[in-house]
């Protein structure tokens, strides 16, 4: 049968929609339901407590198209960088990043992305297309299989903040957390899931309309317009005035504080004046921030500042209240680091060409 739907687009309700026009019970599509998001099936035979009748039923109905881990890079530091493979054999990134106190891994919500931050290599791809949720949430369960058959350590945090802009994938990514946070799927907290976006005012306003339980965190690496419009293009629809209204929408809504993503680039935005604006800006919005090694691209504008320079910013910012980390890089002699991904091995080139 051509153009089969893909069954893990279907909600619970639509499965057992599915499975009474089959003459079968309806207790059969929770069965389904557990075997796809739970057990992380990948084909209908695997579904051994449904007849081999029901399985060719649904085989020749509906499919199953799982993402695959074409390659893996292991960093000096043990971040594990993995290409992923999707059914149309298009490929994303996800990384694995260990630490001492949590296993996190960094997933990608696009094929590219429509963006075209300055200091990001995967702005300088095309954004081909959205990622469905089944996609998103395979990262997750297949990361997580990785961390404790490689580190003996169950996965403790998600940030989406790989390949893409999330918020321009609203949809998908807001089931794919149902999903993960479901205790039908992974059963992980929301309070353990970071979305990540560049700035788009109106889908933040709509994450608090909807009292969305994950955190927030906004792409800011500058607090005034003039410089944020340099290095982020969607900061000209997407001003920081517009940011602030709708991020403290947000906030009235969900309760949940934003967290501030800052890259520090050498001579760019490292000044005391820069952490002075940075510091008014945290005054508008009930935040926190964490401040970013800049890592280095192929063609990139920008550098590493100093470490002089770092200090003092962090010192400013400490000294006016405001609750700051400095985030240090990992997976960066494999590409894996914050910025870095944009499909470097030959085989992930050839197929985003």
């Amino acid at each position: 049968m051509e153009n089969k739907k893909d069954i893990r687009s279907l909600s619970q309700n639509e499965i057992t929609d599915v499975f009474k026009s089959l003459n079968e019970p309806a207790f059969r599509a929770k069965q389904v339901y557990q075997w796809l998001w739970q057990k992380c099936a990948v084909s209908f035979e695997e579904m051994t407590n449904l007849s081999k009748d029901l399985r060719s039923k649904l085989e020749t109905n509906f499919e199953i198209t799982p993402v695959i881990i074409s390659e893996m890079q292991v960093s000096n530091d043990r971040t594990i960088k993995c290409a992923m493979k999707l059914n149309d054999e298009k490929i994303v990134e996800s990384v694995l990043i260990p630490t001492d106190t949590r296993m996190t891994v960094c997933i990608s919500s696009q094929v590219g992305c429509s963006l075209t931050c300055t200091f990001c290599a995967t702005g300088k791809l095309k954004r081909l297309r959205n990622l469905t949720a089944g996609e998103i949430y395979d990262q997750v369960a297949l990361v997580k299989k990785l961390s404790e058959e490689k580190y003996g350590q169950p996965l403790s945090n998600i940030v989406y903040m790989g390949m893409g802009e999330p918020l321009l994938n609203y949809k998908e990514v807001i089931n794919s957390v149902e999903h993960i946070t479901s205790q039908s799927g992974l059963g992980m907290a929301a309070k353990r899931i970071t979305v990540s976006t560049a700035g788009v005012a109106k889908m933040i306003r709509q994450l608090g309309d909807d009292e969305v339980k994950f955190n927030l965190a906004l792409s800011l690496h500058a607090a005034n317009d003039e410089k944020r419009n340099k290095i982020m293009p969607i900061n000209e629809t997407n001003s920081l005035d517009n940011l602030a209204d709708a991020m403290n929408y947000y906030y009235s809504k969900t309760g949940n504080k934003v967290t501030f993503e800052y890259i520090v680039f050498k001579d760019f935005n490292d000044s005391i004046d820069d952490a002075r604006d940075l510091a008014k800006f945290c005054a508008r919005v009930p935040s926190k921030v964490n401040i970013i090694e800049y890592n280095p691209i192929d063609g990139g504008e920008f550098q590493q500042t100093t470490p002089e320079r770092l200090d003092a910013f962090f010192q400013y910012l400490v000294n006016k209240g405001i609750i700051v980390n400095v985030r240090r890089s990992r997976g960066k002699d494999i590409d894996a680091a914050c910025g870095q991904l944009a499909n470097k091995n030959k085989m992930t080139k050839a197929v985003l060409k």
